[in-house]
């Protein structure tokens, strides 16, 4: 039987060259398993680098060609206490060789680096499943910061799991001392040592993470030495330790051919709104003011600007917002970021941005509220204030991303609308789908849409002498948008500003049936978006449908085929086009004897079609700062369907 990684180069199975630092123990022959799928899930200190940690593991299982899904939990505080559960991280990533849409209801594995991090996870470990523990950590001091009155490891907390208890900051500092690290700095790398025991654990190769050591600590060679020695420590324990019965093998997904990343939503977004620049041939503009969950998309725009990608980090929100009007009006695709607070701070200037009638594109990653409130974990309730967190009559459309890869495509989808109609758009992802991470195939560039606009560069109307001249709120017939005029123009000198325009001229007006004029206009303008009729998977003529938006979709998908698999007939009819509504949902909806809708928030979708279509649509909440599971999601519509059945 093959052992260890069946890509692992030079290195013959145990026998990772280590020096001294190789255990006493001798290399055994141990079955490999094969496994449709595992989850598992990392969690420590802030400190432990459990997030590098999973990244990594998902890296290398990614390009082993398994499908796989992650969820990345980081604490709330900046700098917890250490050994605390307000200070434990985790990362939780799911594995298959299967088409998966969410990471998982409960991991099979849990590697636990300290008490607080048992504690805080236990109760997400599936029944009977593996913890892997390191016992270093659970001394005194730190059972009594977790909380524990008594050891759990030895009081029968964990009678009802498999439990490997491994002293893994002892042999990361006997497998690094010999490169002249301190042994307070060798605790830094057990991690690593972590890391290759699951390595050895799943299979996967070893080469891909020396290499990223390598690439990752260059010019540290002490960090490089001491990170790889404690990487190899660990895959070299699984091999030799008495401890384990088997190792395990998740072979590659039926995936679509293709070339793939693995990608998260905050990544995919701020690609998406660069390639959206390529498609209209603008210059992008990015405005932002850092903000946790949305920062990241921030630091990646910062990196293209090889494709004429401009990034300002403004001093607050507003400014921010006000720098993406003014770039609008420049003629640049222009963007900012935010989560809750900074849509909220950004309220007045995108009122502006109605009333100029310029493209802009606002991206809002979405958390726990309200004010600062759970600024780590994800949420779905900024969906009222995208609708109406603005003065006044100010209508603007609307995108959800359902998927970390979908965030590409729905940056795109809010660019062309922007344009198209001369309008800002807000999209609303959140901090679950901006952290967690999938394989996405690369998409062909070829295929995808001409966004490109027609500035204007002409008279379009004349006055009463007969002379030409511009007239910057004449409207398109078709879209209704104004024409788009880069200052500087020739002949087109025009007026903008936020005080009421006359519709055609943009003289300033105060009559009262332009205001209604204009008024209705502006919503006749969103309410003329072409949006995509709504589709619906599974069974058409159900009695019950599922409906849902932006994160949900994953969860949603996944209870819907437990359902069908259970010989039971569900619909699932997603929205990414949350304003205006597809123009199809009203008589979709109106098929099924009961509609639910799961959603992060109190209900607000659903008070949005109960107002629109007058159908009883039943609301599936949870506001707790964790995504929804596919078993919570089954559960309630389970029920739903039972009470159908008895009626």
């Amino acid at each position: 039987m093959p052992q260890g990684p069946t890509t692992a180069g030079p290195f013959p199975p145990g026998a990772l060259p280590l020096g001294d630092t190789v255990t006493d123990t001798a290399s055994r022959e141990l079955p490999l398993q094969e496994i449709d799928e595992v989850i598992i899930r990392f969690a420590g200190d802030s400190g432990d680098g459990m997030q590098l940690t999973g990244d990594q593991f998902t890296s290398i299982s990614a390009a082993l060609g398994n499908d796989l899904s992650t969820l990345p939990e980081f604490p709330a505080e900046i700098r917890a206490p250490q050994g605390t559960l307000a200070g434990v991280s985790a990362f939780q990533v799911r594995i298959s060789d299967f088409d998966i849409t969410t990471p998982g209801d409960a991991p099979t594995v849990l590697v636990a680096m300290n008490p607080a991090a048992l504690k805080a996870q236990l109760h997400n470990l599936a029944q009977g499943g593996a913890l892997i523990l390191n016992t270093d950590a659970f001394n005194d001091r730190n059972l009594e910061k977790a909380g524990y009155s008594s050891n759990p490891l030895d009081d029968g907390t964990l009678d009802d799991y498999r439990s490997y208890p491994v002293p893994m900051s002892q042999i990361t500092r006997d497998a690094v001392a010999e490169h002249g690290v301190k042994p307070r700095d060798a605790e830094r790398s057990k991690n690593f040592f972590a890391l290759g025991l699951i390595s050895w654990m799943y299979t996967r190769p070893v080469e891909p993470t020396l290499e990223f050591i390598n690439t990752k600590f260059r010019g540290r060679e002490q960090v490089i030495n001491a990170n790889t020695a404690a990487f190899k420590a660990g895959y070299n324990f699984g091999e030799t330790a008495e401890i384990f019965e088997a190792h395990y093998e998740v072979k590659p997904a039926p995936l679509a051919p293709g070339e793939y990343t693995n990608v998260n939503g905050n990544t995919a977004l701020a690609w998406g709104c660069v390639v959206a620049g390529q498609l209209a041939r603008l210059p992008v503009f990015l405005g932002s003011y850092p903000i946790t969950p949305a920062s990241d998309i921030l630091h990646e725009m910062s990196l293209k600007k090889n494709f004429g990608v401009r990034t300002f980090q403004a001093e607050d929100e507003i400014a921010a917002a006000a720098s993406a009007v003014g770039a609008a009006f420049g003629g640049a695709l222009a963007f900012t970021s935010t989560s809750g607070p900074g849509l909220a701070l950004k309220g007045e200037t995108l009122s502006l941005a109605v009333s100029l009638e310029l493209p802009m594109v606002v991206l809002d990653i979405q958390r726990g509220g309200p004010s600062t409130g759970l600024p780590t974990k994800p949420e779905q309730a900024d969906l009222m204030m995208a609708m109406y967190g603005r003065h006044s009559e100010s209508p603007l459309p609307i995108v959800a991303p359902r998927s970390p890869a979908d965030c590409f495509d729905i940056a795109i989808e809010a660019s062309r609308i922007a344009l198209k109609y001369r309008t800002p758009v807000i999209v609303l992802s959140d901090g679950y789908l901006a952290n967690s991470s999938e394989p996405w195939l690369l998409p062909d560039v070829d295929a995808l849409p001409d966004i490109g606009v027609d500035f204007a560069t002409e008279f379009n109307g004349t006055n009463e002498d007969g002379d030409g001249i511009f007239l910057p709120y004449l409207r398109d017939p078709d879209t209704l948008a104004r024409p788009w005029a880069i200052p500087g123009t020739p002949g087109l000198m025009h007026r903008v500003g936020g005080i009421e325009k006359e519709d055609g001229t943009g003289n300033i007006s105060y009559e009262p049936e332009n205001h209604q004029l204009m008024v209705d206009l502006r919503q006749a303008k969103i309410d003329g978006v072409d949006v995509p009729d709504v589709e619906v998977a599974g069974e058409a003529d159900a009695d019950l449908a599922v409906l849902g938006w932006g994160s949900t979709w994953g969860a949603i998908d996944a209870a819907a085929g437990r359902l069908r698999d259970d010989g039971h007939r569900v619909a699932h009819v997603h929205l990414r086009h949350l304003n205006p509504l597809p123009a199809n949902l009203g008589e979709v909806l109106r098929r099924y004897r009961a509609v639910v809708c799961p959603e992060m928030n109190k209900g607000q979708l659903c008070d949005l079609v109960r107002a629109k279509y007058l159908i009883d649509v039943e609301h599936i909440g949870k506001i707790d700062g964790v995504p929804f599971t596919t078993g919570e999601v089954t559960s309630a519509v389970r029920k739903r369907l039972e009470e159908l059945a008895g009626s």
